[in-house]
C-alpha cells in the first residue's frame, strides 16, 4: 500500500505536507469554529432557541440570505457577460476595465459602502434621479443587494475568464455549421463547459456576502426587522459583551451557510460528472 502511495506521488514528503496541511487548517479553521460551539454551549437549550428564534434574528436571516442569494445570482449573470467580453473581444481600455474588475478587491469595504451611499442616496448622483421615480436604493433591501453585488462581481469574473480562453472556437462554429441558431450553440455547447466554473463563481460570491459588513452597513440604514443584517446584529451582541447571544446567531448562519454550500457543491459535483458522461 505504501508503495502506491509513492508512485502515485508527484511531489516528496507526503506525510510531512499532509501534517503541515493539517494543522494549518486546524489553527486557521477549525480551533476558530470550534470556539463557537464552545461558548455557545453555555446557553441552555430554551436560552438558545430564544435568541435564534427571536423576530428580530430571524428578519436579519432574511435578509442577510436573501440579499446575498439575489446578489450571487445577479453577478452569475452579468459577471459571465464581463468575462466573456474581456476575453473574446478587443476594444480600446480593455486593459482598464480589466483592472477596474479587481477594484473591489483592494477597495476597503468601509470606503466602498461610504461611496456607494453617497451614490445611491437621496441627493447622490443616482439617487436624486431614481427618487423622483419612485424607486428609493439607500436604505432599503435593493441597496444590501447592490452592495453585494460590487464585493462579489469579481469572484464570477475571475473564475470564468480562464473556462472561457480555454473554449474552442471551432466547436462553436461546427456548431453553427450543422445548422445550429446561436441561443442553441449557446445553451448545447458553450453552456455546459461553463457551468461549473459559474457555479464555482456563484458559491464564491454568495460566501462573500453573507458575510460582508464593512460595505453594507452604511447604505443599509440598519433599521430592525427592514435592513439589519445577521453580522451587524451579531456586531451588537458583542458590544452589549453577549457573547454566547453573539455565538449562537454566528452558530446559525455557520449551519445554514454550510448546507447551502453543500448543496451547491453537489450540484457543481453533477455538473461535472454530466460533463465526462
Amino acid at each position: 500500500m505504501a508503495s502506491k502511495w509513492k508512485e502515485r506521488s508527484v511531489l516528496p514528503g507526503f506525510g510531512l505536507s499532509m501534517g503541515f496541511t493539517v494543522l494549518y487548517l486546524s489553527l486557521i479553521v477549525l480551533f476558530p469554529l470550534s470556539a463557537i460551539f464552545i461558548k455557545t454551549s453555555g446557553l441552555t437549550w430554551i436560552q438558545f432557541w430564544q435568541t435564534i428564534s427571536d423576530a428580530r434574528v430571524i428578519a436579519s436571516y432574511k435578509i442577510s440570505f436573501g440579499a446575498s442569494f439575489g446578489a450571487a445570482i445577479i453577478n452569475t449573470i452579468f459577471g459571465f457577460i464581463v468575462a466573456w467580453v474581456l476575453v473574446r473581444y478587443s476594444f480600446p481600455g480593455k486593459r482598464f476595465v480589466d483592472a477596474l474588475v479587481d477594484l473591489p478587491f483592494a477597495l476597503p469595504t468601509a470606503v466602498a459602502g461610504i461611496a456607494l451611499t453617497t451614490i445611491y442616496s437621496k441627493n447622490g448622483w443616482i439617487g436624486s434621479i431614481l427618487e423622483p421615480l419612485g424607486f428609493k436604493v439607500a436604505y432599503t433591501p435593493i441597496g444590501i443587494m447592490i452592495a453585494l453585488t460590487f464585493i462579489g462581481i469579481p469572484f464570477v469574473v475571475r473564475t470564468l475568464q480562464p473556462v472561457i480562453v480555454e473554449l474552442q472556437k471551432e466547436t462553436e462554429e461546427a456548431a453553427v455549421s450543422l445548422g445550429a441558431h446561436r441561443w442553441k450553440t449557446f445553451t448545447r455547447v458553450i453552456f455546459p463547459e461553463l457551468l461549473p466554473a459559474a457555479l464555482t463563481g456563484f458559491t464564491l460570491a454568495f460566501a462573500r456576502a453573507v458575510g460582508e459588513y464593512g460595505s453594507v452597513v452604511f447604505i443599509s440604514g440598519n433599521m430592525p426587522m427592514k435592513t439589519e443584517i445577521a453580522p451587524l446584529l451579531i456586531m451588537t451582541k458583542l458590544e452589549q459583551y453577549d457573547y454566547a447571544g453573539a455565538t449562537a446567531i454566528a452558530l446559525v448562519m455557520l449551519v445554514i451557510s454550510f448546507f447551502l454550500l453543500l448543496v451547491i457543491n453537489f450540484i457543481q459535483w453533477r455538473a461535472n460528472r454530466f460533463n465526462v458522461t
